[in-house]
């Protein structure tokens, strides 16, 4: 194999330095956010774990739903913060947790551009629809802009 001139190999640079997790409580998610941890350690990657709160669809047809909707969120963000700081604690893994609000695509994107992401792992979708309409794993891969892992 050839290396394309200006793209010598240079040691201490090799490897992810920032990796994108996105969580939100389901199993493949939390595979993902421990896959991405056990990647960060070897790696000695900075790790920016990421819940996005998104509005339900049902949310505007009762008064104060919103706010609702929005604390039961927020809960689960901290409940997931917390599991998160305390499992990379115990290996000597810092990491940064960023609880966002909007569309799960666009605010990983956001966020993965916002850190410069040398990678971006996600849990498999576990919805049969998605087989046909398209995961949010499938739309990050098409982004084509790091790496994504899919993790099962």
């Amino acid at each position: 194999m050839t290396i394309p001139p200006g793209h010598e190999f240079e040691y201490g640079t090799d490897g992810p330095k920032i990796l994108v997790v996105g969580v939100d409580g389901s199993t493949t998610s939390m595979r993902a956010g421990a896959y991405a941890a056990g990647l960060a350690r070897r790696q000695r990657s900075r790790l920016v774990v990421v819940y996005v709160s998104r509005p339900g669809a049902f949310v505007g047809l009762a008064p104060g739903a919103a706010a609702v909707a929005r604390q039961a969120d927020h809960e689960l963000a901290e409940d997931l913060r917390r599991q998160a700081e305390e499992a990379t604690a115990s290996v000597g893994l810092k990491i940064t947790f960023q609880e966002v609000y909007g569309d799960p695509y666009t605010e990983l994107v956001r966020v993965a551009d916002e850190v410069n992401a040398d990678g971006v792992i996600v849990g498999a979708s576990m919805r049969a629809g998605h087989r046909f309409a398209g995961s949010l794993a499938i739309r990050l891969v098409k982004t084509g802009k790091w790496p994504v892992t899919v993790v099962p």
